[in-house]
């Protein structure tokens, strides 16, 4: 079995993906209360268990066919994770590009729903109600709100028979 590379450090995806393994899941919980490991399991399938669990940092052999749980390995995860920039402009307001909240700065939202409409809609495109909330979909479950808010702060325009929508030239 293959035991972790030392110099590369545990990575969160192998930890992830030992634990979404069913066999790997069972047997760390084993090893972590002190039960024998996939005690009902045929050798080849307890191995392979193991061996996930290795590779992934999660537990260390203390001696042939013994095991325990690394102590560091969720503190070396921590560790590795880059520390978080501060978010500026429009990205103060969205999570993973969908608005989280709307700013209660008029300028701020301002500038939120200009971006929001450059992204969205090209200059000189006319588009139905329905293209609009298709569009607007991307970034809001609540469309209806967005578009008045667009239109309330003069970034798009509807005609007077609510047919169309256009940016203003």
């Amino acid at each position: 079995m293959k035991e972790p590379d030392a110099h590369s450090g545990p990575h969160w995806r192998r930890v992830m993906a030992a634990l979404a393994n069913r066999d790997a899941r069972t047997a760390y919980a084993q090893i972590v209360l002190g039960e024998e490991v996939l005690a009902d399991a045929k050798e080849q399938r307890r191995n392979r268990a193991i061996a996930v669990l290795l590779e992934a940092g999660l537990v260390v052999r203390t001696g042939i066919g013994d095991y325990q749980p690394s102590e560091t390995i969720f503190r070396d995860l921590l560790t590795q994770q880059p520390k978080r920039q501060p978010k500026t402009g429009v990205d103060r307001f969205l999570r993973l590009g969908r608005i989280d909240r709307y700013p209660a700065s008029a300028a701020d939202r301002r500038q939120l729903l200009a971006w929001i409409v450059s992204e969205a809609i090209q200059p000189g495109e006319d588009l139905t109600e329905r293209q609009v909330n298709e569009r607007l979909l991307t970034y809001t479950e609540d469309v209806v709100l967005l578009r008045r808010y667009l239109v309330d702060f003069g970034l798009l325009e509807r005609t007077a028979s609510g047919s169309s929508y256009s940016r203003p030239v």
